[in-house]
């Protein structure tokens, strides 16, 4: 019996714009434009060699919405 593969794994990071908005000193909403299209990644962990394919399939371009934190 053959074994399945094993996993290809990469953690990357790309600059995406991000909108603050602070009250009164205090930081009250973030939101992440995450549909910003992937520009010079940088690997942070996992096997760099999976880099390339791994943009791919996150720069695929689906429609993504943006991440809000705060209210």
């Amino acid at each position: 019996m053959q074994s399945p593969p094993a996993p290809r794994r990469v953690v990357f990071q790309y600059l995406v714009p991000v909108h603050v908005e602070v009250e009164d000193g205090l930081v009250a909403r973030v939101a992440v434009i995450d549909e910003t299209p992937v520009r010079d990644p940088i690997v942070v962990e996992g096997d760099p060699a999976y880099l390339d394919d791994a943009v791919r399939a996150a720069d695929d371009g689906q429609s993504w919405p943006s991440w809000q934190f705060g209210y």
